[in-house]
């Protein structure tokens, strides 16, 4: 078994405003595993993406505690983000220059990443001569440039068409897998998690605590497309649609 890299321990989480008090989450519990991709679903306004939060560290919980393995994180954006007046490989360069690790060594890196990725030919472009897709393929690489440990994936397909969203989807899957990256991803779309993820977390309408935990029986499958074909496929989506909606 891998180790264990993320921790929730009874976290609850409390905002405060002007206008009082909201409990965003309470006794939630749960753990992630070195090397494992793992999706989490739940009601609109569960608090989903306030979990990313709470790993990263951007925020801190009202009880309970988040711990990590000392690894380092990526985040990656339901809109690519990208800056429209930089070429592709001057954005792909920024988190380097943020880190103030812009080194050629590092530059090359990045390139090499690029290369492998099928975004080559497109570095001198501008992100508006690439389509959504490539835009997703370049927003996943500069979130690879500072070779973060785990990445927190924000809805990052929910800005594209169906047919895009699947083709980008098995991209993204396949580069993270092949560079042996953990993943934490926030989606709407109960499909989308089932063939993307190892494991499916459930939470429950705010304060989000955690519904259940399954973990996908697809074997060696990962592929997402060859997953939606599968005839285990509609049942787990049964079931996640009646957790969501019980």
């Amino acid at each position: 078994m891998k180790r264990e890299i993320l921790r929730f321990e009874d976290v609850g989480l409390i905002y405060h405003t002007t206008r009082g008090e909201t409990l965003a989450a309470k006794h939630l519990s749960f753990s992630v595993r070195e090397g494992e991709f793992v999706a989490i679903i739940g009601p609109s306004g569960c608090g989903k993406t306030t979990l990313l939060s709470l790993a990263a560290g951007l925020l801190t919980p009202s009880e309970g505690k988040v711990e990590n393995a000392g690894v380092s994180f990526g985040y990656m954006l339901q809109k690519d983000e990208l800056f429209p007046w930089r070429t592709v490989e001057k954005n792909l360069f920024l988190p380097l220059e943020i880190r103030k690790i812009d080194t050629e060594e590092e530059r090359g890196r990045v390139r090499a990443l690029a290369k492998k990725y099928g975004l080559a030919e497109f570095l001198q472009n501008y992100p508006s001569q690439l389509s959504g897709g490539m835009r997703q393929r370049a927003a996943l690489i500069r979130t690879l440039a500072t070779n973060p440990d785990v990445l927190l994936l924000d809805e990052p397909f929910s800005a594209l068409d169906y047919q895009t969203r699947l083709n980008v989807c098995r991209d993204v899957a396949e580069i993270i897998r092949r560079e042996g990256k953990t993943a934490l991803l926030i989606t709407h779309d109960i499909s989308e998690a089932i063939s993307l993820a190892d494991r499916i977390l459930v939470l429950s309408a705010r304060p989000a605590r955690l519904v259940a935990s399954h973990e996908m029986d697809f074997g060696e499958e990962k592929d997402p497309l060859r997953r939606r074909e599968l005839k285990g496929f509609s049942g787990w989506f049964e079931l996640l649609w009646k957790e969501l909606n019980g």
